[in-house]
């Protein structure tokens, strides 16, 4: 986008005014360089021409409005696709980091697209900044008032395969003079990169991790995660424990349940005997329809809870968001 460029920009410029633009970016939220009133108009539209702050999106929400989903058109012409879910505490944006995905995990929309290309630190920090200027203009899509308070990297693509560009986007929305978001307000997902899961352990900033699972042997997880063979269970744990180790943070295991797959009494078991003593919780997430699975229904997922929480383990049960505009998990595909 525009980040990359404002240093160039502003060499000419005193020390002060690329401070003051940062303020305007992160934290007025504006969005067009005309409402910057306290910088000269030649400068305005300098920038404007150089540094323009739209960020092309068609937006989707559902019903109730607690869940939106942004069609982002990127510089190529490339799409991508982000989602805001608005709770009573918390509002987060759900950040893709990849165009498509190349891991081709058989339960996920974007899995089946393939990889096109990373995206670059502005393209990720965009997609934040899109939803907090939505959140401003509120009165003209009929929503409340809030601010962007969670990040996760959770969406379209692989974030451990993009790894510097995410971790620069995460500094940038840190700091000061970004969106001053806390660094326990970001959260990796990844599908058991090793590499990537011990490079977050020697990082400073306490971000959280969370891992998805969704299988405790290797064979049917190689079925449904092609990554799998090449990051074994084995070797994503001995990476896993040394994040606990080195960080003494809580690793969250996310699972997606698929009636008549992985929801059966014994695979909790197994889940139960893999995770038991780790300091870590567990997320069930049903599965969205597609590719010939279905989710597991509510029973099947209450059995395979209490067998979990019975053995000690915590246990969250994530409800659908967005599923009607196709924005919960694993939809995400550039389609409507």
């Amino acid at each position: 986008m525009f980040l990359n460029k404002l240093p160039e920009v502003f060499k000419a410029e005193p020390a002060y005014r690329l401070k003051q633009v940062r303020q305007l970016i992160f934290k007025n939220l504006i969005n067009d360089w005309n409402e910057a009133s306290n910088l000269p108009l030649a400068l305005r539209e300098k920038l404007n021409k150089e540094c323009s702050l739209e960020i092309p999106a068609q937006f989707y929400f559902s019903k109730n409005k607690k869940t939106t989903k942004a069609l982002v058109t990127l510089d190529d012409g490339l799409k991508i696709e982000s989602v805001l879910m608005r709770g009573k505490e918390r509002n987060t944006v759900c950040v893709s980091t990849q165009v498509g995905c190349a891991l081709g995990c058989v339960f996920c929309a974007t899995g089946a697209m393939g990889f096109k290309r990373n995206l670059t630190v502005e393209e990720i920090v965009a997609q934040v900044l899109l939803f907090a200027r939505l959140m401003r203009s509120r009165n003209e899509f009929g929503m409340t008032e809030g601010k962007i308070t969670n990040v996760v990297f959770m969406g379209m693509g692989e974030p451990m395969l993009n790894y510097d560009n995410v971790f620069a986007a995460i500094k940038i929305l840190n700091e000061k003079d970004g969106m001053e978001l806390g660094a326990r307000r970001f959260s990796i997902s990844t599908a058991g990169i090793v590499e990537g899961i011990r490079r977050l352990a020697e990082e400073k900033m306490e971000v959280n991790l969370a891992v998805s699972l969704n299988a405790a042997d290797e064979r049917l997880r190689r079925e449904l995660m092609p990554i799998a063979h090449q990051n074994s269970l084995k070797n994503i744990f001995a990476a896993v424990d040394d994040y606990i180790v080195r960080t003494r943070r809580k690793v969250m295991f996310e699972y997606i349940m698929i009636a008549g797959v992985n929801d059966s009494p014994d695979d909790a078991r197994r889940l139960l005997n893999l995770l038991r003593g780790k300091m870590c919780a567990v997320n069930l997430i049903a599965c969205n329809p597609g590719g010939g699975f279905h989710p597991s229904d509510e029973a099947a997922i209450g059995r395979f809870k209490k067998i979990l929480e019975d053995g000690g383990l915590e246990v969250v049960q994530r409800y659908k968001f967005g599923k009607e505009i196709k924005a919960a998990c694993g939809q995400l595909a550039c389609e409507v």
